[in-house]
């Protein structure tokens, strides 16, 4: 679903090219690493089946208090290129900006703590490729999209459940404290823990994987900002030799890079 959103987002911003991808995906098995889709979360499926029936994109997302997995928070990783080739890297305080971060996560994740998941991930993210360092930019993001959401009303209700990160000694939380199931905010916990207790990129996600639970959506979502942070060069070269598809994966990203280079100088 990562993969199907940057595809859409190298060619402008679409959510029904968004969503169709999404359905190549879940049907055909496009954007696999075999051909083979498996594993769909119940939000996702039931999204995806809205708008099969011709339910308006925006409207096809589940919004209730059991529709908060990590279905959104896993995906929207490619948004924060997007966001910072056409808005800069301050996105956070821009309300078109945190729209579409809003939009994205509505495609199947409508709740608002989902939304605010997101917001807060492509948060630090944008502070990490800003130049930020690692603990500056995990607490600056933070900060960012809490101050953000505390003046909207229709979110700063449910900033509660993020609170744990708001603490300067979040880094401090011993494991046993660390949750890391798909439940929203507990993935978004999980993955900034790992990134702050670890010094390499290769720690990080091990780190994640070792956790538990929802190991491979952990790992992917704290892989994220680790990439970020340590570059492609700190990838294990064992993990890329056994990549399926690496080559298109490597010239999907190319594309996908491409495209927000051309958009930034027009």
């Amino acid at each position: 679903m990562t993969l199907c959103l940057m595809s859409s987002l190298a060619k402008g911003l679409s959510y029904d090219e968004i969503m169709r991808n999404f359905l190549k995906w879940y049907r055909t098995g496009e954007y696999t690493a075999d051909g083979d889709t498996f594993d769909v979360g119940i939000t996702t499926r039931e999204a995806l089946e809205r708008f099969e029936r011709g339910i308006p994109a925006l409207e096809c997302g589940g919004y209730g208090e059991y529709d908060n997995g990590n279905g959104s928070l896993m995906r929207v990783f490619p948004l924060v290129f997007y966001l910072g080739i056409t808005y800069g890297a301050d996105f956070q305080d821009n309300d078109e900006a945190m729209a579409i971060v809003h939009n994205v996560s509505a495609l199947t994740h409508a709740h608002r703590r989902s939304q605010i998941a997101c917001g807060i991930y492509l948060s630090i993210a944008a502070m990490i490729l800003d130049g930020a360092g690692l603990e500056r930019a995990v607490q600056l993001g933070i900060r960012k999209a809490a101050e953000y959401y505390e003046g909207q009303p229709e979110f700063a209700t449910e900033l509660g459940h993020f609170s744990r990160l708001k603490g300067e000694e979040f880094k401090k939380t011993p494991r046993t404290e660390i949750n890391s199931s798909g439940y929203v905010v507990s993935s978004l916990e999980a993955s900034i823990w790992c990134l702050l207790n670890t010094h390499d990129y290769a720690g990080c996600v091990l780190k994640a994987v070792n956790l538990g639970d929802d190991t491979d959506t952990v790992a992917a979502i704290a892989g994220g900002l680790a990439g970020l942070a340590y570059g492609y060069g700190a990838i294990p070269q064992g993990w890329l030799d056994v990549l399926r598809r690496r080559e298109y994966l490597e010239s999907a990203c190319y594309e996908f890079s491409l495209a927000l280079t051309l958009r930034c100088r027009l």
